[in-house]
C-alpha cells in the first residue's frame, strides 16, 4: 500500500482504537490494520496512534505483542517495568503481561504492533490487582485506569 501521507495508508481505514462496551478505558487513539486475515499467515500487523497526552487500555491477555514506535515519543508499561520509547525501539509484551503505552505530553506517538490473527480478548485490572500493580511507585505513576 502506498501512503497518501505519512502514516495514512491508502484504502486503510482508521477506526477509533476500541469499539467494545464503554468499561475499557483509553484515551485518544486510533488503529489501522496494515495486514491481516487476507495475508494468510496468521499475523496481523496494526499501526496505532496515541495523540499527544493519550494512552491505551491497561490490560493484559494471553497473546503476545511484537512492537515497534515508528513516530514520536512516548512510553510503555510492560510487566513492572516503565520504558521510554522513541522511534525504532523494539518492544516485547509477553503473555499475561500488564501494559499500557502512553504518548508524550506534547507529541503524537505511533507504533506498529504485530499479534497472531486469532488471539484471546484482553483482561481488565480488578480492584485487587490495580493494588498490586499500583504497589510499585514509577507504574502507579505511570498507569491510566
Amino acid at each position: 500500500m502506498t501512503q497518501d501521507e505519512p502514516h495514512r495508508w491508502r484504502n486503510i481505514e482508521e477506526l477509533v482504537y476500541k469499539d467494545e462496551d464503554g468499561t475499557a478505558t483509553f484515551k485518544d487513539v486510533t488503529r489501522r490494520t496494515l495486514f491481516g486475515e487476507a495475508a494468510g499467515d496468521g499475523m496481523e500487523v496494526r499501526y496505532f496512534e496515541v495523540d499527544a497526552g493519550g494512552y491505551t487500555t491497561l490490560e493484559k491477555h494471553e497473546h503476545t505483542h511484537l512492537v515497534i514506535p515508528i513516530k514520536g515519543r512516548g512510553a510503555c508499561l510492560v510487566g513492572d517495568e516503565v520504558l521510554k520509547l522513541a522511534m525504532h525501539d523494539l518492544v516485547y509484551v509477553p503473555s499475561w503481561a500488564w501494559h499500557q503505552f502512553r504518548a508524550d505530553e506534547n507529541e503524537v506517538f505511533g507504533f506498529l504492533c504485530m499479534v497472531k490473527v486469532e488471539r484471546d480478548r484482553p483482561t481488565l485490572p480488578t480492584p485487587a490487582e490495580l493494588l498490586v500493580i499500583r504497589s510499585v511507585p514509577e507504574v502507579a505513576e505511570f498507569i491510566r485506569v
